[in-house]
């Protein structure tokens, strides 16, 4: 028995059934199109086999052609009526037993997944975007390759390379595990209700060697957000408080990097952000 997906009529009759009116507080716009989660799934080349964690379920739009790709699919949902109803919707539509999974949780407390997913697809709300990304990555190393769909704005972010006006702190932080890249445009008129800003696909690929431990991650990160808090200011000045309390000290940790003091935040990438936190770990341990 194949797969079968939501239609427009039907997930507004889930949602009524449930007594589920989408908010904002929670970021929920429903996707009504099956072409569009079809798409999703393309564009996230999801294959029979594949182990795939979908953030967000909702009512099973996008999970059910996850399934109907043959893939296996744990579903993080927080809405407790919509995680207690999403199994039943997968039956009614010929999902086979032990092909879905449920975790009735918030994707950023979730420290462990079942079936040790390797693929992440998820319609992902707006407000919280950028952290369950960065959480994800950071505790399912596993995680090799996924497809998100965020705000442009979001998007557009996430995939900017340095340099580029809307190029910040979520963009060096997601570059840290790999590379990202727009992978479409979606339209607005797909959703149920319709949002007033316009969404995007973003793709990205874990590279194949961790650019460091944990403790070289979060001194990076601490480095970045540092850089960006104050992004007019050169970076001697930006990072003194991270770089040894003072504009001298930091540049002397910035030369050690090959970066020059007098750069902006904006002007560096992954790596650079890298030798720094090098540098400065480098400087602070005893000889």
């Amino acid at each position: 028995m194949p797969v079968t997906l939501l239609g427009a009529a039907e997930i507004r009759a889930l949602a009524a059934e449930l007594d589920v009116t989408p908010t904002k507080k929670l970021g929920q716009n429903f996707v009504v199109d099956a072409n569009t989660v079809r798409k999703i799934v393309a564009v996230a080349e999801v294959r029979s086999g594949d182990r795939v964690v979908e953030v967000g379920p909702g009512l099973g739009s996008l999970t059910l052609a996850i399934l109907e790709a043959g893939a296996s699919v744990t579903a993080v949902e927080i809405d407790h009526r919509l995680a207690e109803r999403l199994p039943a919707t997968a039956t009614a539509h010929g999902v086979p037993d032990g092909a879905l999974t449920v975790v009735d949780a918030d994707a950023l407390r979730v420290s462990a997944l079942p079936g040790e997913p390797t693929v992440l697809v998820a319609n992902l709300p707006y407000n919280v975007s950028v952290p369950v990304l960065l959480h994800f990555l950071e505790t399912f190393p596993g995680l090799q390759r996924g497809v998100v769909m965020v705000q442009a704005e979001v998007g557009e972010r996430l995939a900017a390379p340095p340099g580029s006006k809307v190029y910040g702190a979520p963009s060096v932080k997601a570059a840290w595990y790999g590379p990202w890249r727009l992978a479409g445009t979606v339209s607005r008129q797909v959703f149920w209700p319709v949002p007033n800003v316009d969404s995007v696909l973003v793709a990205f690929h874990r590279d194949a060697e961790p650019r460091g431990d944990e403790a070289l991650r979060r001194l990076t990160f601490s480095i970045v957000d540092a850089a960006f808090q104050q992004r007019r200011k050169m970076l001697r000045q930006a990072l003194a408080g991270v770089l040894g309390g003072t504009s001298a000290a930091a540049s002397a940790v910035l030369e050690e990097a090959g970066v020059a003091p007098t750069a902006r935040g904006e002007d560096l990438g992954i790596e650079d952000y890298v030798r720094i936190a090098r540098a400065a770990a480098a400087s602070t341990s005893p000889v």
